[in-house]
């Protein structure tokens, strides 16, 4: 077994425009790719975890987050970084989509996406990180007993500032996904 990375998908890795389905509309960050190439140089599993509600909302189908995602993968091989796996949650309880309308345990801050990536890629989830601008990824790391880290992109800052501290507090804090590597790291160098 191996520890993860696991990153939240829109606001951390690409900017956050609402409900992304829309190849014009996805825009990764360029620190991006040096975030899951520094994951991989570690040795660790680099994965991807992201809710996507505008599935089960309608807004667009799920072959459109595929496209997406395909498109994710593309931009970071051609930067030398790779991720291991991509997972979403296409439902929503609310949603007006019969297929995706449910509570699930894959939506976060339900861990189902974090178990499942852990018995399909044999990875230790008390050992991995997740990076994330919510503070449900901050919930859904707790959960499995993993660490987190916050980033101020995406809502992040927006998320610090509301400081509910009833809410899941981060392991740490940082500018953005690289940032938020880089100190992960720091603490567990391999």
């Amino acid at each position: 077994m191996r520890p993860a990375i696991f990153f939240d998908r829109d606001g951390t890795l690409n900017e956050e425009v609402g409900y992304a389905g829309r190849a014009e509309d996805f825009h990764i960050f360029p620190v991006a790719p040096a975030a899951v190439r520094r994951v991989n140089q570690a040795g660790l599993a680099a994965v991807v975890i992201t809710n996507q509600a505008g599935i089960a909302r309608g807004l667009f189908p799920e072959s459109a987050v595929e496209t997406l995602h395909t498109l994710l993968r593309a931009r970071l091989d051609a930067a030398g970084a790779r991720l291991d796996a991509v997972y979403y949650c296409p439902h929503h309880p609310e949603g007006p989509v019969p297929a995706y309308t449910r509570v699930c345990d894959c939506r976060k801050p339900q861990p189902g996406m974090l178990r499942r990536a852990a018995r399909e890629l044999d990875l230790d989830l008390a050992a991995s990180w997740v990076v994330g601008d919510r503070r449900m990824d901050v919930a859904v790391a707790h959960a499995v007993g993993a660490r987190a880290v916050l980033v101020k992109t995406g809502y992040g800052a927006r998320e610090l500032a509301d400081g509910d501290v009833l809410a899941a507090q981060p392991d740490a804090i940082a500018d953005d996904a690289l940032a938020a590597v880089r100190a992960i790291l720091r603490q567990d160098p391999r």
